[in-house]
């Protein structure tokens, strides 16, 4: 019989375990498994052999007194690794080992389990959980940055605040995804609804990402080269391709894995090749704003060498920044059919690779449109220099900031009326 995949339902997952019993309890020359002894002392010819048994995961032929018998790990097991093999003892008196207390006997499945490579994608999902939930806190920065500073409001930023939101939302996702669907193989193996959910809401906050990454590219494109559209009309395309559109290719996703064969189990995990349907349109997205990028970049250098000078510096900062973005966020997707092949020397610094920078681009993000944006560092400068020349003003009045009213702050003092007009 052929080794069972891990990628059965429950339903098949139990038939499996009826075949399974049925077959070992046969006791027939041909469904033998593929046990072997190791010896541990002398075996009278008339001594006592330990029964076959099968112990809900492998079926045991009978074994000599003392020995301990040994065989492949079962492969449908979700974590085990077939090429290592699982231990069952058989003691002098011609009974199975059974652990101190316990009943039923027992079989050594530990070895079956890789403990250096489990170690190594936990501190990978770390790292994901890690980077994840960095790149929340700067993003949640940045947008009550964005908010708090009224002379920031523009459709630009508008945009900037809907990459946030994506981004936020996609690194929410995917920390619950680590912390329930990873960490506890017993979802997995459930199956349940409401785990088929978080797979399809993380891919499409993913996707809206990735969307709202080309709805900047658009932006600026549209911005220095078609300077008639409205922003209002703009924006309610951006919000199409931002949000609307990555529901359709969910829902198509979802549709075409429903009726994969064997594609819908342990939460949607396995590899499938219904993928596509995400991969291809966000390539697409990611090719068509690196071309739009290096358009303006071209008509920015050769065809308006006049006005170049005059181009505002937060829109050049805007382009560099989403020119370094681009590629960024798309090596990610350019690794994907180069990645190595399981447990050879180069998959291990694959992952960590892809841990970093799928993790961490929430931070790059609020790094290039925020932190270091002309627009918000000139709109903070300008807040605390107004700040500070108020503070240096009240003490001259012998007021305080409680008993200054809005009136006498215009009458008295003209810095200060500024500032409340700012505000």
């Amino acid at each position: 019989m052929d080794p069972p995949s891990q990628n059965l339902s429950k339903e098949q997952k139990l038939e499996l375990f009826v075949n399974m019993t049925i077959q070992c309890y046969k006791n027939v020359r041909g469904n033998r498994s593929e046990q072997f002894i190791e010896d541990e002392g002398e075996h009278a010819e008339d001594g006592p052999w330990c029964p076959r048994t099968f112990d809900g995961f492998a079926c045991w032929d009978p074994a000599p007194a003392p020995s301990t018998a040994v065989q492949p790990c079962p492969g449908f097991i979700v974590g085990f690794d077939p090429r290592r093999l699982a231990y069952k003892k058989c003691l002098e008196n011609g009974t199975w080992f059974a652990l101190p207390g316990g009943k039923r006997p027992w079989t050594n499945y530990t070895t079956c389990i890789d403990m250096e490579d489990l170690g190594f994608r936990n501190v990978v999902n770390e790292i994901y959980v890690i980077g994840y939930a960095i790149s929340v806190v700067a993003l949640i920065l940045s947008m009550l940055i964005f908010v708090y500073f009224r002379t920031l409001h523009c459709t630009r930023i508008r945009i900037h605040m809907h990459l946030f939101t994506s981004f936020t939302l996609n690194a929410l996702l995917w920390i619950t995804w680590y912390k329930t669907v990873v960490s506890y193989a017993v979802f997995a193996q459930e199956n349940s609804i409401w785990c088929q959910l978080l797979h399809l809401a993380t891919h499409y906050a993913m996707v809206c990402s990735y969307m709202w990454m080309f709805c900047e590219a658009l932006h600026l494109h549209i911005a220095l080269i078609v300077v008639f559209i409205r922003d209002k009309v703009a924006m309610r395309w951006f919000m199409c391709l931002g949000w609307v559109f990555p529901m359709i290719l969910i829902a198509a996703y979802a549709i075409a894995r429903i009726h994969a064969d064997d594609a819908i189990e342990r939460c949607w995990m396995d590899p499938s090749d219904t993928f596509w349907i995400i991969s291809i349109p966000v390539v697409i997205s990611l090719i068509a704003s690196f071309v739009f990028l290096v358009n303006i970049v071209r008509v920015l250098i050769t065809k308006l060498p006049a006005v170049n000078h005059h181009t505002p510096a937060a829109v050049k900062k805007a382009v560099r920044a989403t020119l370094i973005l681009i590629p960024l966020f798309g090596l990610h997707f350019v690794l994907i059919p180069l990645r190595p092949a399981p447990d050879s020397p180069g998959e291990k610094i694959y992952q960590l690779v892809s841990a970093v920078l799928t993790s961490f681009q929430g931070v790059c993000v609020a790094i290039l449109f925020c932190f270091t944006n002309h627009d918000v560092l000139t709109a903070a400068r300008t807040h605390f220099q107004r700040r500070f020349n108020t503070n240096e003003a009240l003490p001259m009045t012998g007021e305080s900031w409680a008993s200054v009213s809005r009136s006498t702050l215009y009458k008295g003092h003209p810095i200060l009326k500024s500032h409340v007009l700012y505000e």
